[in-house]
């Protein structure tokens, strides 16, 4: 059962709202728990706090650092269950669906926001029923990442002998050998279960294409996680395996991203939150860095979508509730859209921004993004990732997580095997 789910046994709306709760500041405040800590992250929060400041409402920041937002997500329950819930929180995927079926979200707040602003015409299809729930909006979506890309250092593959990017998986791992052969780490990774996940769903994606990707990680249809096909995917991830370095074990996303800038690997497979890092270190995409989709992927787009979820509020808040209205209305305006994905590294949710993404001062990994982002939602190339929230529930991912890490750690680990521990691991998360 999602972790989440279990909330409804504890919670009723008649405690959401303690009769001694404090009454709404005249002017309105918003009070918004989120995991946006970095430097990049906070300037541009900073940027939609003074925003709504300057429009005459208190921001009250209820940032919470660490753990991908799993650390928020604590502290987010916590506080339902007391009854003091916060009226934004970061919130994204699924767990929109578990917040919103338990009564704690505003199906009313955003409707004269999102008529006035035309959010329906403005957003993707995808975007939007991500932030809906029984089709309502009860949450304003900010950025998109693509998750499925490689990123590379062109010196480091010019020093090994490496004249292009590699486009099939035949290609990397033969990149790959050049690379260890020139005495350098071929993939720069590290060793945590949400990122051992991410390089999972990429080779999913590249053996069995965006169709299989759909059933296995987001139908969890059991045919196919345990058939011949995902038995392939492992195979090639155990392969893939052998070109991590050695010493990855616990190590941080962003520490093996240094290794790939500074020139010690030739490769990482990250999302594009990893494009902060060349652009914290002055680097400038398409000359110091190449990103391309991972091998056999360049027709596909695993997404992830963050996203500001409205709470309930009483109907006497009127100021708060106003304070709601106009958080929504400027994160998805086009000065905070801009400034967000660059500060980010991921692209707006805008449509009519991503058709103009060159003009906007967007480089070019940003255009690529957009660009596909627009093709491949046509194609069915658009895909919700499973080891950044977007495809399943918390438990389910953990399931995925708790296979997938101790089968790349386990030299001895059969891929047959493995396929049928991560059906029944799946089907008992369910």
């Amino acid at each position: 059962m999602n972790a989440i789910t279990r909330l409804a046994t504890v919670i009723s709306l008649a405690t959401l709202f303690p009769l001694g709760a404090q009454a709404a500041d005249p002017k309105g405040t918003v009070e918004v728990v989120h995991w946006w800590t970095s430097g990049g992250e906070k300037a541009a929060v900073d940027v939609l706090k003074a925003q709504v400041e300057k429009d005459g409402f208190i921001w009250k920041d209820g940032a919470v650092a660490g753990g991908g937002g799993s650390t928020a997500m604590t502290v987010l329950k916590s506080r339902a269950v007391s009854g003091n819930p916060p009226s934004v929180a970061q919130i994204k995927g699924p767990d929109i669906q578990e917040w919103g079926s338990l009564g704690l979200l505003s199906t009313d707040t955003l409707a004269p926001v999102a008529k006035a602003e035309k959010w329906d015409s403005l957003l993707s299809k995808k975007v939007s029923d991500t932030v809906k729930y029984e089709g309502e909006y009860v949450a304003v979506p900010v950025n998109i990442h693509r998750v499925n890309w490689l990123w590379i250092n062109p010196e480091v593959f010019k020093k090994a002998g490496i004249d292009k990017a590699p486009t099939t998986l035949e290609e990397f791992y033969a990149a790959g050998d050049k690379l260890k052969a020139a005495g350098f780490i071929a993939l720069a990774h590290g060793g945590q279960p949400w990122q051992d996940s991410t390089v999972f769903e990429d080779v999913v994606l590249s053996v069995m294409g965006a169709d299989g990707y759909k059933k296995a990680l987001v139908d969890l249809d059991q045919k196919t996680l345990t058939g011949p096909e995902m038995v392939k995917t492992l195979t090639e991830l155990k392969k893939l395996a052998t070109y991590m370095d050695a010493n990855r074990a616990g190590r941080d996303w962003n520490v093996a991203a240094a290794d790939v800038i500074n020139g010690k690997a030739g490769m990482q497979m990250m999302g594009d939150w990893a494009k902060s890092e060349w652009t914290a270190a002055k680097k400038i995409a398409g000359k110091d860095y190449q990103c391309v989709p991972f091998p056999g992927t360049d027709k596909a787009f695993t997404y992830n979508i963050d996203s500001l979820a409205v709470f309930q509020l009483k109907a006497e808040k009127e100021g708060d509730i106003a304070a709601q209205q106009d958080l929504a209305k400027v994160a998805l305006g086009e000065n905070f859209q801009k400034v967000f994905s660059i500060n980010k590294g991921s692209i707006p949710v805008r449509t009519d921004m991503l058709n103009d993404m060159e003009k906007l001062g967007f480089d070019a990994c940003a255009q690529t993004a957009a660009k596909d982002f627009l093709a491949d939602e046509k194609t069915g190339g658009l895909q919700p990732s499973m080891a950044h929230n977007m495809a399943t529930t918390l438990a389910v991912q953990g399931a995925f997580f708790d296979v997938v890490t101790n089968y790349i750690n386990d030299p001895k680990a059969d891929p047959a095997d493995t396929a049928k521990k991560l059906g029944a691991a799946v089907k008992s998360a369910q």
